[in-house]
């Protein structure tokens, strides 16, 4: 067998072996997001406020992708964010009059990165939680929440 044949059959069984990935249940993360919009993540006002939509509760600990622009953060090292539908000049937090938005998600980065400016279009990956939470550490309360997240410019 001469070098260009081993070559040729090493190809075969790379492509064979890629093809197979999918039928074998391996996934990558890149493939595995469900795509959720700020206009998805409830269905109505109920006697308690504002209800999560069927959506919502069907991705609970799932990994999705949300598009939006990150709030301006508390403090540069925060872990976290919050992701907006729209782009918002002004910290949130920062003004005792500010109007809390309607459509917010928290995201819980799963690594220290660099924060973008507030009108740059982010998308959001991490695992979606939903319901009252307090975060032990900086006493953030959260309805919505994206964990072991991460996020890259559109």
């Amino acid at each position: 067998m001469s070098r260009d044949q081993t070559v040729v059959i090493n190809r075969r069984t790379l492509l064979t072996g890629a093809a197979m990935l999918p039928l074998m249940g391996i996934v990558t993360r890149a493939n595995a997001a469900e795509k959720l919009g700020f206009g998805e993540l409830y269905k109505s006002f109920g006697p308690l406020g504002l209800e999560f939509s069927d959506k919502v509760t069907q991705l609970n600990g799932k990994d999705v992708a949300i598009n939006g622009f990150m709030a301006p953060p508390l403090k540069a090292e925060a872990a976290f964010f919050v992701l907006t539908e729209i782009p918002m000049s002004l910290c949130p937090f920062c003004s005792s009059d500010a109007d809390w938005p309607d459509n917010i998600v928290v995201v819980y980065l799963s690594s220290k990165q660099t924060f973008v400016q507030y009108n740059a279009p982010i998308m959001a990956r991490g695992v979606l939680e939903f319901g009252s939470w307090t975060d032990p550490e900086t006493g953030f309360i959260s309805q919505l929440r994206l964990r072991d997240a991460s996020f890259r410019t559109v």
